[in-house]
């Protein structure tokens, strides 16, 4: 789908706020509320929006303490590479993980609320999934930039 001017305006306003009505966004958009409901429905038929979600502060929920963890695998078979991305994706403090080329094959993102629940995570969960090599821990100092939009 190729998206235009329009649509662009409008996916920045649905990145800004999810919330906002069709007829909040028709006004801004100088459009009628139907076309911005039949925009809005075409762009989730299409797969460009996937999903609405409410993005919650770290550190008022406990999960400040933010590891990106780098993990090397034994090998790297179809079976291990398969197996170790079935079992990471359910590891609730793996935000995110990412499979990855250089030194290492993935990058994770973990929250936690400190360093002991970090530490009780990778003594109890992460070092027992199978198949891995190493791991090599960073902590963030600082958060500099924190973004889910795409700008256009």
């Amino acid at each position: 789908m190729i998206l235009d001017t329009i649509d662009k305006k409008l996916l920045k306003l649905l990145q800004e706020d999810s919330k906002r009505t069709t007829k909040e966004l028709s006004l801004k958009l100088d459009l009628s509320v139907t076309a911005v409901y039949e925009r809005i429905k075409k762009l989730e038929r299409e797969g460009i929006v996937k999903k609405y979600v409410a993005l919650l502060d770290k550190n008022s929920v406990q999960k400040g303490f933010v590891v990106f963890c780098h993990l090397k695998l034994m090998q790297h078979t179809k079976e291990f590479i398969s197996q170790f991305e079935k079992e990471v994706v359910q590891l609730n403090e793996v935000l995110e993980c990412f499979h990855v080329s250089g030194d290492y094959d993935y990058i994770l993102k973990i929250c936690v609320e400190n360093m002991e629940e970090y530490r009780e995570f990778m003594v109890t969960k992460l070092t027992s999934l199978q198949h891995i090599g190493s791991t090599h821990s960073m902590f963030m100092i600082g958060e500099v930039k924190n973004t889910t939009a795409f700008v256009f």
